[in-house]
């Protein structure tokens, strides 16, 4: 920079430090002069009090009447949106919480699970399963369809069979899994025993009206009968619910095998998402139940497990592997035609006659084959299309909607991943997309890392090596949130020039939600201190 520079600066310094003093001393004078104005306009008021007030409620009864004009157009907001004819009859039907009737494609693996699961039925121990496949191809949706089956047959043929669903993304922890298994079997046994009460207590008066309805029980006089009440209602006031946090694991674990095995039943355990629990918490959970059958004496337990990872046993101890591995079950992904069957099938359902044009239904399959043969893509590309075809006030979804509602989806899709990110990969994310709001363009590596820096810095976080920020943009190319491409610079060597492949106002929104970057005060000046450098 040059000294005629630095003379002009400190001129531009001195003028804008002078504008400033004026502008706080004029600020004041004005202030002073509104608080003499407001004081006049009291004081005038005050000597024209009857005038004053007569003009007063005028101008009160004219907003009055503005405001209920206003009140009246607000009580009308949902009558403008329900004012169109409905596209949905059924919306429910395109969610992935919905267990069809029927799902199509998908005949093969179901009747491989009740082949194995029948054993139930008879009272035996049924193998335990592991279903594999990845996300949207029906794992599921066919597990919960032939457990539904499983406890209705169970009752028609009074077998005494029960399945119980844990979602371990949600329950991903040994004492979290135990501890929602043993309640639920509480609550179970508590309702088997209100039951009985109230068999006894029906026979008790029928014994009271007539002494010869003792013949045909096991009791024989009415106090026998007052007794086992007495007892039955202390041993339902006796069970012990687990709190979600406090007691040893092995008290869980003992409380749980006490109440499965409280009376004869078979147990059908599905743990959907396995690989997460697995992830979480090892394999001790596993390890547990898939060796309970060996110390229980009246029920008989069984494993599905559901998971999207095929490799997720590699991480198993050998003993819990061989023990819950011993059906197999794959589902391959679904393809273009199979799952625009499967849309016809649920749109049938879900929509109101004639509310969709020819070409949604094959759009949203041909979207959803790309992804792998997601089901669970194309029924939310389907149902979300029907909801902005709803905003627009139409009466049929077009081919316009659907690709509006990849765009949406897709979009809601990169928020989720962002949001989930470690701290340090949106650190590496959110210095790229400084950079590029400062007009940079092909980054590198290293101008990403002298950001990252400074904003470690800012928060109070590690700074990890120039190596390792490398391998988290490696990683955030791999998620698809940025292009990163490896280029040859000569007798200089190569390096990695990046750029942004997600929206960037929507992406540094989600990066700012995060409690730690919200702190981040002021970062302009760590990317223009990297510019003048």
């Amino acid at each position: 920079m040059t000294e005629q520079d630095d003379d002009t600066d400190s001129a531009i310094d001195s003028s804008t430090g002078t504008d400033s003093g004026s502008d706080l001393i004029d600020s004041a004078f004005a202030s002073e002069q509104a608080d003499d104005e407001s004081r006049d306009r009291t004081d005038t008021d005050s000597q024209h009090g009857s005038i004053g007030a007569s003009s007063l409620d005028d101008i009160v009864l004219d907003d009055v009447e503005d405001t209920d004009d206003a009140g009246e157009a607000s009580r009308g907001l949902f009558d403008d949106l329900l004012s169109g004819e409905p596209i949905f009859e059924k919306k429910e039907v395109l969610r992935p919480s919905y267990t069809p009737r029927k799902l199509p494609h998908r005949e093969d693996q179901i009747n491989n699970m009740a082949t194995i699961l029948v054993s139930a039925l008879r009272g035996d121990t049924p193998s335990n399963i592991l279903i594999y496949g990845k996300t949207g191809t029906g794992k599921t949706a066919s597990a919960k369809f032939v457990s539904e089956e499983l406890e209705s047959t169970s009752e028609k043929y009074s077998v005494a069979c029960e399945v119980e669903y844990i979602n371990c993304e949600v329950t991903d922890t040994q004492y979290r899994v135990l501890a929602q298994l043993a309640n639920k079997f509480i609550e179970k046994n508590r309702d088997h025993i209100t039951d009985r009460i109230d068999e006894l207590e029906s026979l008790r008066e029928r014994v009271r009206e007539d002494e010869s309805s003792l013949a045909e029980t096991d009791f024989e006089s009415i106090g026998d009968i007052e007794s086992t009440l007495e007892s039955l209602r202390e041993e339902r006031e006796g069970f012990e619910e687990v709190p979600m946090t406090g007691w040893p694991t092995d008290r869980v674990y003992s409380t749980f095998f006490e109440a499965v095995d409280y009376t004869e039943r078979v147990v059908v355990i599905m743990l959907d998402e396995i690989d997460k629990l697995v992830e979480k918490s090892g394999d001790d959970t596993l390890y547990n139940l898939s060796r309970m059958n060996s110390e229980l004496e009246k029920s008989k337990v069984s494993i599905i497990g559901i998971s999207n990872d095929l490799k997720f046993t590699d991480f198993l101890d050998p003993r819990v592997k061989s023990s819950l591995g011993e059906e197999e079950i794959v589902f391959p992904p679904y393809d273009a035609n199979q799952l625009r069957d499967i849309l016809q099938a649920r749109a049938e359902v879900a929509f109101e006659d004639g509310s969709l044009s020819d070409d949604v239904i094959p759009l949203c399959a041909a979207f959803a084959a790309q992804e792998h043969g997601d089901a669970r893509r194309a029924l939310d590309l389907l149902r979300t299309a029907g909801e902005l075809a709803e905003r627009d006030k139409t009466d049929r979804v077009e081919e316009d909607h659907v690709r509006q509602a990849q765009e949406k989806i897709e979009l809601d899709r990169v928020v989720e991943v962002v949001r989930t990110l470690p701290t340090q990969s949106k650190l590496v994310l959110f210095a790229i997309i400084l950079l590029e709001k400062n007009g940079v363009h092909n980054i590198n590596t290293g101008e990403v890392y002298n950001i990252y820096k400074s904003l470690c810095e800012e928060i109070d976080a590690d700074v990890l090596t120039q190596r390792r920020v490398t391998d988290l943009i490696s990683e955030l190319d791999m998620l698809g949130i940025v292009n990163a491409v490896v280029v040859s610079k000569g007798r200089y060597g190569r390096t990695k020039e990046i750029s942004l492949s997600v929206p960037i106002d929507e992406t540094e929104a989600v990066l700012l939600s995060d409690s730690r970057l919200g702190d981040i005060e002021d970062v302009q000046p760590f990317v223009q201190a990297r510019f003048d450098q």
